[in-house]
C-alpha cells in the first residue's frame, strides 16, 4: 500500500473530517465569543466599575524610559487575562448548553426508538424453558 493511498484512507475516515469541521467551527465561534465579551459584556462591567477598561489593566514591573524613547515597559497584563477567563467561561457555558441539548435529543430519540421497536424474540434457551414450564403445568 503506497503512502498516498494510506493518506487518502486516513483523510476519508469520518473522525478526521468531523475533527476538521469542529476546529473550523470552533475558530469561528471563538471570534464570536471574543466580540461578545469585548463589545457587549465588558462595557457594562466597565460602567459598573466606574469606567474601568479591563483590557488595559496591568501591573507595571518596569516603566518606559522617556529619555531613550525606547519601549522598555514590562507589565503583567492581568486585565487581558480577566477578559480571557470571561471568554472561556462563556464558551464553556455555551458548550455545556449545546451538549445538554444534544443529549436531550438523543435520549428522546432513544426512548422513541425503544417504544417503536418490537420486543426481541426469545432466545432458544428461553423458548426451551417456556416449553418445559408448559409441560410441567400440564402434568405430563
Amino acid at each position: 500500500m503506497s503512502i498516498l493511498s494510506e493518506f487518502r484512507e486516513f483523510i476519508a475516515r469520518g473522525n478526521v473530517v468531523d475533527l476538521a469541521v469542529g476546529v473550523i467551527i470552533g475558530g469561528a465561534f471563538g471570534k464570536i465569543v471574543t466580540a461578545l465579551v469585548e463589545d457587549v459584556i465588558m462595557p457594562p462591567i466597565g460602567l459598573l466599575t466606574s469606567g474601568v477598561d479591563f483590557s488595559h489593566m496591568n501591573l507595571v514591573l518596569k516603566a518606559d524610559n522617556p529619555a531613550t524613547k525606547v519601549d522598555e515597559m514590562v507589565a503583567i497584563q492581568y486585565g487581558a487575562f480577566l477578559n480571557t477567563v470571561i471568554q472561556f467561561m462563556i464558551v464553556a457555558w455555551v458548550v455545556f448548553l449545546l451538549v445538554k441539548g444534544v443529549n436531550t435529543l438523543r435520549r428522546a430519540q432513544a426512548a422513541e426508538a425503544a417504544e417503536s421497536a418490537p420486543p426481541p424474540a426469545p432466545s432458544a434457551e428461553e423458548t426451551l424453558l417456556a416449553e418445559i414450564r408448559d409441560l410441567l403445568k400440564s402434568g405430563r
